[in-house]
């Protein structure tokens, strides 16, 4: 692949130049290796930050809200909320939080912390995500995703555990950060103590300021939000685009890393692709072609980063790239902002992000592939420059580069706004229409949401919430038509299936395709738990198997190509889902139990099953036509059968699914097998079933 450099761009610093002549090996092995002995108090002082620690105390002392502007790297994340424990701002009880967009960000950065401040995790600081507590009485600093905050308004209204409250990343307008900053708004108003540090790139700043200032005067002595700009640890990177379009981004990645790892001098590598199942393709192509070179003086380290990794997997990617060994890690845009990856020299940029999209003519959510914006593409270029000058090679055109969008769609004017309305209206925000948003969602996600929650009798005639069901699909920490199945499997006599099939929805990767393993042989395996009526059914039968079968051992998982930790953690979440159940008084009945052990009885409990989960997911119900597709009753939408389902070469009359996902085309993932009479029986609101005049 050929590339052509049109200058040297340094993120957030003057444009520069470095050529390779002046890099000799021994420079570069210094830059790699020099920080890597340091205590952690030599660390720590090194960092950006250190030098205005005194600055931002101040500032969080006199302001109400403090907008912090700095590079991914420069220490903000890990360092803020130790300053602002060691000041002080934790005593009494009191706790600093610091909200991260994803769970693997509060993870590392959790452990990190805890790591500085030598402390056991969960101690002094913690972190809390969805399904997973690390978090005692004693916890000062506490990490956590922003859905997980905005949650806790439910429970505590005014945040009173809080003094500061941190919002990290609030450039990536997650659609739960958007939400949070309405939400906390609104309580300093009644809580002038409180303060705020919203933490952005550059390109927001502004925006933030003026959302945040509540002072209209122009004495601009009673703002009551500032900005600091915090400077990076930058070095130039030279931007390399590509000279022709690229037709296939996937194979030139991996010749890409291949010119790198045969030109140029030793540096990791980091790769921004869109998705787990192009992540994996690389990883693995790597691995095999790499053994084919003929110089295997440095070896190659492919590594995936994404978020449905384990714990063991994700510590990988952090460590130090042993000696002559070159890491590459391939990422999704994960390793833009969230995560800080020490060592990277190179980038290699796809071009594209997957993105959630809301269709609110069609009512569905599809994960959709769609070119990056210029800002991403900046950060991503960015991670090139942090160890020593860099290159980013971007495979797309600089013409291609002037069409982008200068910054992301904010998340909330692309997402099913259903579980985020619902949740406004059990904090008593019954108007959400008048709800300060940052940025106002479209007209039509609101409506679409609306309808949806009325459909599901979550909110009444009038916009208001239901009791008790709407506030109980509130507090469940799943979306609200999973939420319906569960409040329902009492009614239906199977809410010990309903809650395993939930759980099983809420892991990823359940199923795992190992590289060497011939993809024929996998599918014979996995054939073994399959149920024609569908995947829901089918998991079920994993989750039996692991438990009863299995032992819930690492070795029976391997053996039958099952994600041990999404089975273990699938335990997890279930256990917490059944003490909701117990606390609405749902009876904990199985259905396989409730009716005889007979053929018959067996057709009873799985027909249960189907129109408990139909009765949540009646609005995404598909009828097939003759071509082998469906579609979609309500919305006359064509979809195809995954080809991961169970369902995928049968050829059943009527279907409910529980995502769409968009890739060569529109695909429906996770079905069941229902009769349509049974829409109009469960759903008679959103239904009405006409015979066919003969």
């Amino acid at each position: 692949m050929a590339f052509w450099k049109p200058g040297t761009v340094a993120p957030g610093s003057s444009v520069d130049r470095a050529t390779e002549d002046e890099t000799d090996k021994a420079v570069i092995a210094h830059a790699e290796q020099q920080f890597r002995h340091l205590t952690i108090k030599q660390q720590r002082e090194r960092l950006p930050v250190f030098k205005l620690r005194r600055e931002i105390l101040y500032l969080v002392e006199k302001f109400q809200t403090v907008i912090v502007v700095g590079q991914t790297g420069c220490g903000k994340t890990t360092q803020i909320p130790q300053y602002l424990d060691e000041a002080g701002w934790t005593t009494n009880g009191k706790q600093v939080a610091c909200t991260q967009p994803r769970r693997i960000a509060a993870t590392s950065v959790a452990e990190r912390v805890a790591e500085e401040k030598n402390c056991k995790l969960g101690a002094e600081v913690g972190y809390l995500i969805r399904f997973d507590d690390q978090t005692t009485q004693r916890t000062r600093i506490k990490y956590m995703t922003d859905g997980m905050l905005f949650r806790e308004t439910m429970i505590d209204p005014l945040l009173t555990r809080y003094n500061v409250i941190m919002i990290d990343e609030a450039h990536e307008r997650s659609l739960y950060t958007d939400i949070l900053l309405g939400v906390i708004k609104k309580i300093q108003k009644k809580r002038p103590d409180l303060r705020v540090i919203i933490s952005s790139a550059t390109l927001d700043a502004e925006a933030f300021f003026r959302f945040f200032n509540h002072n209209h005067s122009s004495d601009r002595s009673k703002d009551t939000a500032t900005i600091l700009s915090l400077e990076g640890r930058m070095y130039p990177v030279d931007i390399l685009y590509a000279d022709q379009p690229v037709s296939d981004y996937v194979e030139t990645t991996i010749q890409t890393v291949f010119d790198i790892h045969t030109k140029e001098p030793p540096g990791d590598i980091l790769v921004f692709l869109t998705g787990r199942d192009e992540i994996d393709t690389v990883v693995a192509e790597l691995y095999e072609r790499s053994r084919t070179l003929p110089d295997r003086s440095m070896a190659l380290m492919p590594l995936p980063l994404y978020a449905g990794l384990t714990a063991d997997e994700q510590l990988r990617i952090f460590q130090p790239t042993p000696r002559h060994s070159r890491k590459v890690i391939v990422s999704t845009n994960i390793a833009e902002a969230s995560v800080t990856l020490e060592g990277i020299v190179y980038v290699i940029d796809c071009g594209f992000v997957k993105v959630r999209a809301y269709n609110p003519k069609t009512g569905m959510e599809a994960l959709v592939v769609t070119p990056t914006s210029k800002a991403s593409a900046l950060q991503r270029a960015g991670r090139a420059g942090r160890v020593r000058p860099g290159k980013a090679f971007r495979l797309y055109t600089e013409d291609t580069y002037k069409t982008l969008r200068d910054t992301s769609i904010p998340e909330i004017q692309r997402s099913n706004l259903a579980p985020v309305i619902l949740q406004l209206k059990a904090l008593g925000i019954d108007n959400v229409l008048r709800f300060d948003f940052l940025t106002p969602p479209p007209a039509e996600l609101m409506i679409r949401a609306l309808e949806l929650l009325y459909s599901l009798k979550a909110i009444d005639d009038v916009g208001r919430l239901t009791m008790p069901l709407g506030m109980q699909l509130a507090e469940f920490p799943v979306d609200p038509m999973l939420g319906k199945i569960l409040l329902a499997s009492g009614e239906f006599k199977c809410s010990e299936e309903i809650l395993t099939i939930a759980a099983m929805l809420s892991v990823q990767n359940v199923f795992i395709q190992p590289p060497k393993a011939s993809k024929d042989h996998v599918l014979e395996t996995r054939r073994k738990f399959w149920v024609e009526e569908g995947d829901h059914l089918s998991l079920l039968n994993v989750y039996h198997a692991f438990i009863n079968k299995g032992n819930r051992s690492g070795k029976w998982c391997h053996d039958r190509f099952l994600n041990f930790k999404a089975l273990s953690r699938a335990i997890s979440i279930r256990k917490q889902l059944a003490r909701y159940l117990r606390r609405f008084d749902i009876p904990l009945i199985s259905a396989l139990a409730y009716y005889p052990n007979s053929p018959e009885g067996r057709l009873q409990a799985s027909e249960q099953i189907r129109k408990c989960l139909t009765s949540g997911y009646f609005s995404q119900a598909a009828r097939a036509e003759p071509d082998g597709r469906f579609r979609t009753i309500r919305d006359n939408v064509l979809l195809a059968v995954h080809p991961d389902s169970v369902l995928f070469n049968r050829k059943p009359q009527c279907v409910i699914f529980h995502e769409v996902v968009e890739t060569t085309q529109a695909y429906m993932r996770d079905l069941t097998v229902i009769e349509p009479d049974w829409l109009a029986e469960l759903a008679p609101h959103f239904y009405e079933f006409k015979e066919k005049k003969r």
